[in-house]
């Protein structure tokens, strides 16, 4: 009776451990669920959209492949449409009604921030957002995983590379007055200090503002020299090409991550000639000969009908490969805190951002270089590594 007992005993512990085992949320033997607050609707849809398609499709791919470990991943989009209050209703379905693993390709230095206080109590990670604001590589770190360096690493390196090679003291800033544009703004403000510049203006933008006359027209009475942006995909082009119908071509234009778009380069017209962006990862289009580039690049043209895969279906490529190595890495048995351990061992050359994707336990900063670009004959260049 003895041995009866302890035998049930040691079954129902079993029993109880591998009930443990797939206790994550999210997570069963057969599928793990993956998240995604977007923009495919807003100011950065052009970002949005073809990022979750782009990373559809890798995952259908490893999908038909057998998953990870097993696991098919289930991918749940939702579109905040760039608005903060749409986007903590649009987290909280996928953490309590979707029952997400984790977090992917959430756009918006806001939504991301927000949505700490909802994803961190449930132990969700957030893996390769659409944002590289400074707060997400602040403590706690643990369950925060950028693709690269910050947007304000990014603008004061695209500010001293305009300075050190075409002058300027004049420091301005034109942005949207949220955590996003703040940080280029304060990045602009320190480097300006550090540099002995001068900070002379800024302007304050609205998400839907389109017009730009009256804010173009101030910098340019101030003298501005070197101006940094911070705005949407549209509301940059559209500021960019009043300066140029103004007169006011004497001064350099920078944006960071979110103003290097495809896009951008083949506005008609060359509408955007000269425009400058500090970001962590090439333009693709130069390095389509690259056969890993190339035969991405041809699946996606031809699975989407696009003419060109376009920077947000580069990000969403990316960052899908990044996670799923990161799947990977953190074996069958899968928790947060396995999947953190795993994240954190990843070191690789990524040949669709030609970038080095490197985490670990103290840095969970993907990708460190900086890249500054200019659009020249419709294409973006690259003049600049740092």
């Amino acid at each position: 009776m003895n041995i009866l007992k302890k035998l049930t005993a040691a079954l129902a512990i079993s029993a109880s451990l591998i009930a443990g085992a797939y206790a994550q949320q999210g997570v069963t033997d057969t599928e793990v669920v993956i998240g995604s607050n977007s923009d495919l609707s807003g100011i950065f849809a052009a970002f949005g959209a073809p990022s979750v398609k782009a990373a559809q499709m890798y995952f259908d791919e490893v999908n038909a492949n057998g998953g990870v470990h097993g696991r098919q991943i289930k991918f749940v989009v939702e579109d905040h449409a760039y608005s903060l209050p749409k986007s903590v209703q649009t987290v909280n379905k996928l953490v309590n009604k979707d029952k997400i693993f984790a977090m992917f390709l959430q756009i918006g230095t806001p939504m991301n921030i927000a949505s700490f206080k909802l994803l961190e109590p449930k132990g969700i990670p957030n893996v390769f957002p659409m944002t590289m604001a400074r707060q997400l590589v602040e403590e706690p770190i643990a369950l925060r995983f950028s693709p690269g360096a910050s947007y304000y690493k990014q603008i004061q390196t695209g500010v001293k590379y305009l300075n050190e090679t075409k002058g300027g003291k004049n420091i301005c800033a034109m942005y949207i007055p949220n955590d996003f544009g703040m940080e280029i703004k304060e990045g602009s403000v320190d480097i300006a200090a550090e540099m002995g510049l001068n900070f002379a203006a800024e302007t304050t933008h609205k998400p839907d503002d389109a017009d730009f006359v009256g804010a173009i027209s101030k910098l340019k009475e101030a003298n501005c020299e070197i101006i940094t942006m911070a705005l949407g995909v549209r509301q940059t082009i559209t500021a960019y090409g009043t300066a140029k119908k103004l007169g006011f071509t004497n001064a350099s234009f920078i944006s960071s991550a979110p103003g290097f778009h495809s896009v951008m380069a083949k506005v008609p017209g060359g509408v955007t000639e000269g425009l400058y962006a500090a970001a962590v990862w090439a333009d693709i289009l130069p390095r389509m000969d690259n056969p890993i580039v190339g035969l991405w690049a041809k699946s996606y043209i031809e699975a989407t009908g696009e003419k060109l895969p376009g920077t947000g279906a580069v990000l969403g490529r990316a960052g899908a490969e990044t996670l799923v190595r990161g799947l990977e890495a953190a074996g069958k048995d899968l928790t947060a805190e396995s999947f953190r351990k795993g994240l954190e061992s990843l070191n690789y050359k990524d040949e669709i951002l030609d970038a080095q994707m490197t985490l670990s336990a103290t840095d969970h900063e993907g990708i460190d270089e900086v890249i500054v670009s200019v659009i020249e004959n419709a294409n973006w260049k690259e003049v600049f590594r740092q």
